[in-house]
């Protein structure tokens, strides 16, 4: 009996650079201008999304 680990190994990458690049052709497009900056904590901006943002 041969051991699976190679095949197994192979369908985890296939399938995940299958599901990377259906995601990428799926989403669109980054607005780079309209991003909050990478470093925004505490920095005053206000968040316009997530469940944060909600709080009623």
């Amino acid at each position: 009996m041969k051991d699976k680990t190679p095949l197994l190994r192979w369908a985890f990458w296939i399938g995940l650079v299958a599901f990377l690049s259906w995601d990428y052709a799926r989403s669109p497009a980054i607005d780079l201008r309209q991003e909050p900056p990478l470093v925004a904590a505490g920095s005053g901006q206000v968040v316009e999304g997530g469940h944060c943002s909600s709080a009623k």
